[in-house]
């Protein structure tokens, strides 16, 4: 069996213990180093040149996204993400099949992103998977720049509304009336770039004229000719347009939920 030689990187102590422990009775796994941040990662990863790293995420001065930007694809080791990233932001890691383990995780879980790194370094294709980190990191980028406040001035005063907080958006020409709760607020913005600035993974446009908050919606129901009908948390029933039927398919297909 060849060897596998692994870099540990979570600036949690217990979190570093914890893969050490579930690799305690792995046979060919030599454990080459522990780090406790990106900095240190960094430098270990272009020296040691491990085969495998559990990477966490979230770490001060360098994230793990960060330490892999730092490096040459052709010295990416396989990485298996360690982190405590909400779940719904973990569709991307899936979309791009590239394994993590969100914390705190068990034994069984453990082994499925194990097993899965071992076929990956004995069938390692390079390119292939430097491809999808790229993406990954792409995606996880763009999502991360997406609006999460909006300026709302009304009534001779400004605010700031979380765009959480929006249950549906409404065209009306070269506004864009916001539907939160029982009030109504008018924005000097369009469709489209409203659309443009609104997290994807939470935000879906359902017609020409209507954007919802997927977090908002309460059910989906189908109509005829393709339609659907959703009720948003507010008690709002918003008509789907039949050429945005795909994408609630979608939706239902993989769970219309926090996921989405």
């Amino acid at each position: 069996m060849e060897l596998i030689r692994i870099l540990i990187v979570d600036d949690e102590p217990i979190a570093r213990r914890s893969i050490c422990k579930q690799l305690e009775n792995e046979a060919g796994i030599e454990i080459i180093g522990l780090c406790g941040g990106g900095k240190e990662a960094l430098t270990r990863i272009k020296k040691d040149k491990p085969d495998l790293v559990f990477l966490d995420i979230q770490m001060p001065e360098l994230d793990g996204f960060e330490v892999l930007g730092q490096l040459a694809p052709d010295e990416w080791p396989t990485i298996i993400f360690v982190t405590a990233y909400e779940r719904y932001a973990l569709r991307a890691f899936d979309v791009h099949a590239l394994d993590y383990l969100l914390k705190p995780f068990d034994r069984d879980r453990f082994q499925v992103a194990l097993t899965r790194a071992r076929n990956q370094i004995k069938n390692r294709k390079p390119d292939q998977i430097n491809d999808r980190v790229l993406s990954l990191i792409e995606s996880v980028r763009k999502r991360q720049t997406c609006l999460e406040r909006l300026v709302i001035n009304t009534g001779g005063r400004s605010f700031f509304l979380n765009v959480k907080e929006i249950e549906w958006v409404q065209a009306a020409d070269n506004y864009v009336l916001l539907h939160v709760g029982k009030k109504e607020f008018l924005l000097h913005e369009t469709m489209a770039a409203l659309e443009s600035k609104l997290d994807p993974n939470n935000f879906l446009r359902i017609h020409r004229s209507k954007i919802v908050n997927l977090m908002r919606v309460k059910e989906l129901r189908p109509m005829f000719h393709g339609n659907y009908v959703l009720t948003m948390s507010d008690g709002s029933q918003i008509v789907s347009g039949r050429s945005y039927r795909d994408k609630l398919q979608r939706l239902l297909a993989n769970g219309l939920s926090i996921d989405c």
